[in-house]
Protein backbone atom coordinates (compact mmCIF):
# COMPACT_ATOMS: atom_id res chain seq x y z
CA UNK A 1 0.00 0.00 0.00
CA UNK A 2 0.98 3.53 -0.31
CA UNK A 3 2.38 5.56 2.49
CA UNK A 4 1.89 8.68 3.27
CA UNK A 5 2.98 11.10 5.56
CA UNK A 6 2.08 13.90 7.57
CA UNK A 7 4.35 15.78 9.58
CA UNK A 8 2.23 18.34 11.90
CA UNK A 9 -1.20 17.99 13.78
CA UNK A 10 -2.42 20.73 13.74
CA UNK A 11 -6.13 21.72 11.58
CA UNK A 12 -3.88 22.02 8.23
CA UNK A 13 -1.94 18.72 9.07
CA UNK A 14 -5.33 16.97 10.40
CA UNK A 15 -7.18 18.15 7.30
CA UNK A 16 -4.66 16.58 5.00
CA UNK A 17 -4.78 13.66 6.86
CA UNK A 18 -8.20 12.77 6.43
CA UNK A 19 -7.99 13.36 2.91
CA UNK A 20 -4.96 11.09 1.94
CA UNK A 21 -6.66 8.32 4.55
CA UNK A 22 -9.99 8.79 1.92
CA UNK A 23 -8.10 8.32 -0.99
CA UNK A 24 -6.59 4.71 0.31
CA UNK A 25 -3.11 5.54 1.26
CA UNK A 26 -1.86 3.75 4.59
CA UNK A 27 -1.08 7.24 6.64
CA UNK A 28 0.70 8.31 9.24
CA UNK A 29 1.00 11.93 11.07
CA UNK A 30 4.07 12.80 12.72
CA UNK A 31 3.95 15.57 15.53
CA UNK A 32 6.39 17.03 17.70
CA UNK A 33 4.07 17.73 20.86
CA UNK A 34 2.59 15.07 22.87
CA UNK A 35 -0.57 15.76 21.48
CA UNK A 36 -2.50 17.02 18.57
CA UNK A 37 -3.43 20.28 17.89
CA UNK A 38 -1.90 22.35 20.86
CA UNK A 39 -2.63 25.92 19.08
CA UNK A 40 -6.08 24.66 17.62
CA UNK A 41 -7.00 23.99 21.58
CA UNK A 42 -5.74 27.05 22.84
CA UNK A 43 -7.39 29.10 20.12
CA UNK A 44 -10.49 27.51 20.73
CA UNK A 45 -10.30 28.72 24.96
CA UNK A 46 -12.63 31.52 24.77
CA UNK A 47 -14.60 30.32 21.74
CA UNK A 48 -13.67 28.86 18.68
CA UNK A 49 -14.05 30.73 15.71
CA UNK A 50 -14.12 28.30 13.30
CA UNK A 51 -14.87 30.65 10.26
CA UNK A 52 -17.10 33.76 9.24
CA UNK A 53 -20.40 34.17 7.62
CA UNK A 54 -20.76 36.92 5.35
CA UNK A 55 -20.54 36.69 1.28
CA UNK A 56 -17.42 34.86 -0.13
CA UNK A 57 -15.73 37.89 -2.05
CA UNK A 58 -16.09 39.59 1.19
CA UNK A 59 -14.68 36.79 3.13
CA UNK A 60 -11.91 36.46 0.41
CA UNK A 61 -10.67 39.96 0.50
CA UNK A 62 -9.73 39.36 3.88
CA UNK A 63 -6.82 36.84 2.78
CA UNK A 64 -3.60 38.04 1.85
CA UNK A 65 -1.71 36.19 -0.80
CA UNK A 66 -1.96 34.89 -4.39
CA UNK A 67 -4.92 34.14 -6.44
CA UNK A 68 -4.54 30.57 -6.59
CA UNK A 69 -4.44 30.35 -2.74
CA UNK A 70 -8.41 33.00 -2.61
CA UNK A 71 -9.63 29.92 -5.34
CA UNK A 72 -8.33 27.03 -3.15
CA UNK A 73 -10.31 29.03 0.13
CA UNK A 74 -13.29 29.53 -1.96
CA UNK A 75 -13.18 25.82 -2.93
CA UNK A 76 -13.76 25.11 1.46
CA UNK A 77 -15.16 28.07 2.34
CA UNK A 78 -17.29 29.48 5.21
CA UNK A 79 -20.49 27.43 4.35
CA UNK A 80 -17.99 24.43 3.81
CA UNK A 81 -16.50 24.58 6.84
CA UNK A 82 -19.92 25.07 8.68
CA UNK A 83 -20.94 21.96 6.82
CA UNK A 84 -17.61 19.87 7.93
CA UNK A 85 -18.13 21.03 11.82
CA UNK A 86 -21.96 19.61 11.47
CA UNK A 87 -21.23 16.35 9.68
CA UNK A 88 -18.60 15.75 12.43
CA UNK A 89 -21.83 16.22 15.04
CA UNK A 90 -20.61 19.64 16.08
CA UNK A 91 -23.65 22.16 15.67
CA UNK A 92 -22.55 25.71 14.85
CA UNK A 93 -24.17 29.56 15.21
CA UNK A 94 -23.51 32.42 14.02
CA UNK A 95 -22.55 35.37 16.33
CA UNK A 96 -23.93 38.93 16.11
CA UNK A 97 -20.91 40.20 14.27
CA UNK A 98 -21.34 37.25 11.71
CA UNK A 99 -18.83 34.72 13.35
CA UNK A 100 -19.08 31.17 13.10
CA UNK A 101 -18.70 28.89 16.45
CA UNK A 102 -19.94 25.57 17.77
CA UNK A 103 -22.36 25.52 19.89
CA UNK A 104 -20.29 23.42 22.39
CA UNK A 105 -17.87 27.02 22.28
CA UNK A 106 -14.45 25.11 22.90
CA UNK A 107 -12.28 23.65 20.33
CA UNK A 108 -12.30 19.94 22.23
CA UNK A 109 -15.26 18.28 21.25
CA UNK A 110 -14.52 19.12 17.75
CA UNK A 111 -11.28 18.11 18.09
CA UNK A 112 -12.26 15.01 19.74
CA UNK A 113 -15.00 13.82 16.93
CA UNK A 114 -12.34 14.62 14.47
CA UNK A 115 -9.69 12.65 15.91
CA UNK A 116 -12.23 10.03 16.00
CA UNK A 117 -12.80 10.13 12.45
CA UNK A 118 -8.83 10.05 11.34
CA UNK A 119 -8.61 6.95 13.57
CA UNK A 120 -11.38 5.08 12.02
CA UNK A 121 -10.05 5.89 8.72
CA UNK A 122 -6.70 4.26 9.99
CA UNK A 123 -4.48 7.37 10.62
CA UNK A 124 -1.85 7.06 12.96
CA UNK A 125 -0.30 9.69 14.79
CA UNK A 126 3.22 9.42 16.46
CA UNK A 127 3.31 12.08 19.17
CA UNK A 128 6.41 14.06 20.15
CA UNK A 129 8.38 12.93 16.92
CA UNK A 130 10.09 16.14 15.80
CA UNK A 131 11.80 16.76 12.13
CA UNK A 132 14.90 17.09 12.03
CA UNK A 133 15.89 16.43 8.37
CA UNK A 134 15.41 15.57 4.95
CA UNK A 135 17.52 12.99 2.57
CA UNK A 136 15.59 12.21 -0.72
CA UNK A 137 12.32 10.33 0.69
CA UNK A 138 13.74 9.83 4.01
CA UNK A 139 12.18 12.25 6.71
CA UNK A 140 14.30 11.89 10.11
CA UNK A 141 13.17 12.42 13.35
CA UNK A 142 14.40 12.73 16.79
CA UNK A 143 11.54 10.51 19.14
CA UNK A 144 11.27 9.50 22.83
CA UNK A 145 12.66 6.10 21.60
CA UNK A 146 15.93 7.98 19.49
CA UNK A 147 16.33 9.13 16.41
CA UNK A 148 13.63 7.65 13.50
CA UNK A 149 13.71 7.35 10.09
CA UNK A 150 10.48 7.09 7.41
CA UNK A 151 10.28 6.62 4.20
CA UNK A 152 7.07 7.81 2.71
CA UNK A 153 5.74 7.44 -0.94
CA UNK A 154 4.31 11.00 -0.63
CA UNK A 155 4.83 14.12 2.39
CA UNK A 156 2.29 16.87 3.75
CA UNK A 157 4.31 19.10 5.74
CA UNK A 158 1.59 21.14 7.90
CA UNK A 159 4.21 22.72 10.41
CA UNK A 160 2.93 26.00 11.35
CA UNK A 161 4.54 29.53 10.94
CA UNK A 162 6.52 31.30 13.52
CA UNK A 163 4.80 32.13 16.60
CA UNK A 164 3.70 30.30 19.56
CA UNK A 165 6.81 28.41 19.94
CA UNK A 166 5.85 26.38 22.51
CA UNK A 167 2.32 25.01 21.09
CA UNK A 168 4.42 23.70 18.01
CA UNK A 169 4.88 26.36 15.82
CA UNK A 170 8.69 27.35 16.12
CA UNK A 171 9.72 28.18 12.20
CA UNK A 172 12.92 25.74 12.52
CA UNK A 173 11.79 24.39 9.45
CA UNK A 174 12.78 27.00 7.40
CA UNK A 175 16.66 25.77 8.02
CA UNK A 176 15.60 22.10 6.35
CA UNK A 177 14.29 23.07 3.36
CA UNK A 178 16.94 25.64 3.27
CA UNK A 179 19.86 22.85 3.44
CA UNK A 180 17.32 21.00 0.32
CA UNK A 181 17.60 24.65 -1.96
CA UNK A 182 13.99 26.38 -0.79
CA UNK A 183 14.42 29.73 0.17
CA UNK A 184 11.78 31.18 2.57
CA UNK A 185 10.48 34.76 3.34
CA UNK A 186 11.38 36.12 6.53
CA UNK A 187 8.67 35.62 8.79
CA UNK A 188 6.35 38.89 10.58
CA UNK A 189 4.44 38.94 13.07
CA UNK A 190 0.58 38.85 12.23
CA UNK A 191 -2.43 39.62 14.55
CA UNK A 192 -0.53 40.72 17.36
CA UNK A 193 -0.51 43.72 19.56
CA UNK A 194 1.95 46.36 20.44
CA UNK A 195 4.78 47.50 23.02
CA UNK A 196 3.58 50.47 25.13
CA UNK A 197 5.80 52.64 27.25
CA UNK A 198 3.16 53.35 29.64
CA UNK A 199 3.31 55.97 32.64
CA UNK A 200 2.74 54.98 36.36
CA UNK A 201 -0.81 55.90 36.53
CA UNK A 202 -1.63 53.81 34.28
CA UNK A 203 -1.21 50.54 36.07
CA UNK A 204 -4.18 50.08 37.48
CA UNK A 205 -5.57 49.90 34.43
CA UNK A 206 -4.07 46.81 33.36
CA UNK A 207 -6.31 44.04 32.26
CA UNK A 208 -8.90 46.77 31.48
CA UNK A 209 -10.86 46.21 28.39
CA UNK A 210 -11.29 49.74 26.42
CA UNK A 211 -14.83 49.53 24.89
CA UNK A 212 -16.32 50.35 22.48
CA UNK A 213 -14.18 52.25 20.42
CA UNK A 214 -13.37 52.87 16.74
CA UNK A 215 -9.83 52.44 15.58
CA UNK A 216 -8.57 53.91 12.89
CA UNK A 217 -5.81 53.12 10.40
CA UNK A 218 -5.57 55.35 7.17
CA UNK A 219 -8.91 54.61 5.19
CA UNK A 220 -9.71 51.39 7.13
CA UNK A 221 -11.46 51.70 10.77
CA UNK A 222 -12.63 48.98 13.16
CA UNK A 223 -15.29 48.94 16.01
CA UNK A 224 -14.51 47.05 18.81
CA UNK A 225 -12.32 47.12 21.80
CA UNK A 226 -8.49 46.06 23.03
CA UNK A 227 -7.13 45.52 26.15
CA UNK A 228 -4.43 47.83 28.09
CA UNK A 229 -1.77 45.11 29.31
CA UNK A 230 1.86 45.58 31.01
CA UNK A 231 3.33 45.47 28.00
CA UNK A 232 1.06 47.61 25.55
CA UNK A 233 -2.30 47.20 23.86
CA UNK A 234 -3.61 43.73 22.30
CA UNK A 235 -6.92 42.19 21.80
CA UNK A 236 -9.81 41.85 18.52
CA UNK A 237 -9.45 45.42 17.51
CA UNK A 238 -5.73 46.15 17.42
CA UNK A 239 -5.44 42.91 15.47
CA UNK A 240 -7.74 43.63 13.09
CA UNK A 241 -5.38 46.74 12.45
CA UNK A 242 -1.90 44.99 13.06
CA UNK A 243 -0.99 44.85 9.68
CA UNK A 244 -1.38 48.32 8.75
CA UNK A 245 0.34 49.12 11.63
CA UNK A 246 2.87 46.85 11.54
CA UNK A 247 4.09 48.46 7.78
CA UNK A 248 3.90 51.93 9.50
CA UNK A 249 0.50 53.47 9.54
CA UNK A 250 -0.44 55.65 12.45
CA UNK A 251 -3.19 54.48 14.80
CA UNK A 252 -5.72 56.44 16.49
CA UNK A 253 -8.56 55.85 18.49
CA UNK A 254 -12.24 57.33 18.75
CA UNK A 255 -13.46 56.95 22.34
CA UNK A 256 -17.03 57.65 21.66
CA UNK A 257 -17.93 56.23 18.56
CA UNK A 258 -21.23 56.44 18.98
CA UNK A 259 -21.56 60.02 19.04
CA UNK A 260 -20.23 62.67 16.53
CA UNK A 261 -17.71 65.17 17.37
CA UNK A 262 -20.20 68.10 17.16
CA UNK A 263 -22.18 66.13 19.66
CA UNK A 264 -18.88 65.66 21.93
CA UNK A 265 -18.24 69.83 21.30
CA UNK A 266 -21.19 70.72 22.82
CA UNK A 267 -21.54 68.19 25.82
CA UNK A 268 -18.12 69.33 26.85
CA UNK A 269 -19.34 73.18 26.20
CA UNK A 270 -21.94 72.72 28.81
CA UNK A 271 -21.12 74.46 32.43
CA UNK A 272 -18.92 71.77 34.81
CA UNK A 273 -18.59 74.24 37.74
CA UNK A 274 -17.11 73.22 40.55
CA UNK A 275 -16.28 69.86 38.57
CA UNK A 276 -12.73 68.55 37.34
CA UNK A 277 -12.09 67.74 34.11
CA UNK A 278 -12.08 64.15 35.01
CA UNK A 279 -15.61 64.41 35.82
CA UNK A 280 -16.75 66.25 33.52
CA UNK A 281 -15.66 63.84 31.14
CA UNK A 282 -17.39 60.98 33.07
CA UNK A 283 -21.04 63.13 33.47
CA UNK A 284 -21.13 64.72 29.71
CA UNK A 285 -19.47 61.90 28.00
CA UNK A 286 -20.37 58.85 30.20
CA UNK A 287 -16.50 58.25 29.83
CA UNK A 288 -14.82 55.35 32.35
CA UNK A 289 -11.87 55.57 34.25
CA UNK A 290 -10.02 53.71 31.52
CA UNK A 291 -10.76 55.71 28.54
CA UNK A 292 -10.07 59.15 30.69
CA UNK A 293 -6.77 57.52 31.86
CA UNK A 294 -6.07 56.88 27.97
CA UNK A 295 -7.21 60.06 26.95
CA UNK A 296 -4.78 61.72 29.59
CA UNK A 297 -1.86 59.13 28.64
CA UNK A 298 -1.67 60.28 24.89
CA UNK A 299 -3.34 63.33 24.82
CA UNK A 300 -1.59 65.10 28.14
CA UNK A 301 -1.99 68.26 28.55
CA UNK A 302 -5.05 68.64 27.80
CA UNK A 303 -6.47 71.21 25.58
CA UNK A 304 -9.12 73.67 27.40
CA UNK A 305 -10.37 74.62 24.28
CA UNK A 306 -13.61 72.21 23.60
CA UNK A 307 -13.46 72.03 19.81
CA UNK A 308 -9.68 71.08 20.03
CA UNK A 309 -10.32 68.46 23.05
CA UNK A 310 -13.44 66.95 21.01
CA UNK A 311 -11.27 66.16 17.84
CA UNK A 312 -8.66 64.71 20.15
CA UNK A 313 -11.52 62.74 22.07
CA UNK A 314 -12.24 61.33 18.65
CA UNK A 315 -8.56 61.25 17.41
CA UNK A 316 -6.19 60.44 19.55
CA UNK A 317 -3.06 59.12 18.61
CA UNK A 318 -2.05 55.95 20.47
CA UNK A 319 2.15 55.93 20.83
CA UNK A 320 3.44 52.62 20.33
CA UNK A 321 6.53 51.30 20.01
CA UNK A 322 5.69 48.55 17.81
CA UNK A 323 5.30 44.72 17.52
CA UNK A 324 4.97 42.87 20.49
CA UNK A 325 7.49 39.94 19.67
CA UNK A 326 6.64 37.39 17.06
CA UNK A 327 6.39 34.71 19.28
CA UNK A 328 3.87 36.26 21.32
CA UNK A 329 1.58 36.87 17.72
CA UNK A 330 -1.47 34.86 17.15
CA UNK A 331 -0.17 34.49 13.64
CA UNK A 332 2.62 35.00 10.95
CA UNK A 333 3.42 36.08 7.44
CA UNK A 334 6.03 34.93 5.75
CA UNK A 335 7.21 31.98 5.47
CA UNK A 336 7.05 29.50 1.85
CA UNK A 337 6.74 31.38 -0.95
CA UNK A 338 3.88 29.77 -3.29
CA UNK A 339 6.68 30.50 -6.21
CA UNK A 340 8.22 27.64 -4.71
CA UNK A 341 5.08 25.53 -5.12
CA UNK A 342 3.15 24.09 -7.96
CA UNK A 343 -0.46 24.60 -8.34
CA UNK A 344 -0.89 21.61 -6.24
CA UNK A 345 0.64 22.90 -3.28
CA UNK A 346 3.97 20.89 -3.95
CA UNK A 347 7.70 22.26 -3.43
CA UNK A 348 8.92 22.23 -6.61
CA UNK A 349 12.66 21.34 -5.67
CA UNK A 350 11.12 18.02 -3.42
CA UNK A 351 9.15 16.26 -5.44
CA UNK A 352 6.31 14.48 -3.43
CA UNK A 353 6.93 16.55 -0.97
CA UNK A 354 3.55 19.09 0.09
CA UNK A 355 2.97 22.19 2.28
CA UNK A 356 -0.06 23.39 3.94
CA UNK A 357 -1.63 25.80 6.27
CA UNK A 358 0.55 28.61 8.31
CA UNK A 359 3.64 27.83 7.05
CA UNK A 360 2.59 29.45 3.60
CA UNK A 361 3.18 32.84 2.90
CA UNK A 362 0.07 34.57 3.57
CA UNK A 363 -1.55 36.58 5.94
CA UNK A 364 -4.87 37.27 7.38
CA UNK A 365 -7.05 38.97 10.65
CA UNK A 366 -8.05 36.55 13.07
CA UNK A 367 -11.94 36.22 13.04
CA UNK A 368 -12.11 32.74 10.79
CA UNK A 369 -10.32 33.79 8.25
CA UNK A 370 -7.49 32.04 9.76
CA UNK A 371 -8.52 28.85 10.65
CA UNK A 372 -10.92 28.43 7.14
CA UNK A 373 -7.24 29.48 4.89
CA UNK A 374 -5.14 26.44 7.20
CA UNK A 375 -8.68 24.26 6.91
CA UNK A 376 -9.14 25.09 3.13
CA UNK A 377 -5.29 24.28 2.40
CA UNK A 378 -4.67 21.28 3.84
CA UNK A 379 -7.80 19.75 1.93
CA UNK A 380 -6.27 20.94 -1.14
CA UNK A 381 -2.83 19.67 -0.32
CA UNK A 382 -3.92 16.38 0.90
CA UNK A 383 -6.03 15.88 -2.47
CA UNK A 384 -3.27 16.66 -4.49
CA UNK A 385 -0.88 14.56 -2.84
CA UNK A 386 -3.04 11.88 -3.09
CA UNK A 387 -3.30 12.23 -6.82
CA UNK A 388 0.41 12.85 -7.12
CA UNK A 389 1.22 9.52 -5.39
CA UNK A 390 -1.47 7.79 -7.46
CA UNK A 391 -0.03 8.85 -10.74
CA UNK A 392 3.26 7.91 -9.74
CA UNK A 393 1.88 4.17 -8.59
CA UNK A 394 0.40 4.12 -12.35
CA UNK A 395 3.04 4.88 -13.74
CA UNK A 396 5.94 2.70 -11.78
CA UNK A 397 3.11 -0.44 -12.91
CA UNK A 398 3.46 0.43 -16.51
Amino acid sequence: MTQALVIGAGPAGLMAAGELARAGLSMTIADAKPSPARKFLMAGKSGLNLTKAEPLDEFLSQILGPEHLREIVADFGPKAVQNWARELGQDVFTGSSGRVFPKAMKASPLLRAWLAELDSLGVQIRRGWYWTGIDGRDMKFVTPDGDQTLRPDVTVLALGGGSWSRLGSDGKWVSILAENGVTCTSFLPSNMGFVVNWSDHMQRHFGVPIKPVRLHVGDMSVVGEFVVSSHGIEGSAVYAVSREVRNGAALTVDLTPDRSEADVKNRLAKPRGKASLTNHLRKTLKLDPAKIALLQEFGRPLPTDTKVLAKLIKVLPIRHQGPRPIDEAISTAGGLSFDALDNGLMIKALPGVFAAGEMLDWDAPTGGYLLTTCLATGRYAGRAAANWAQNQMAETRR
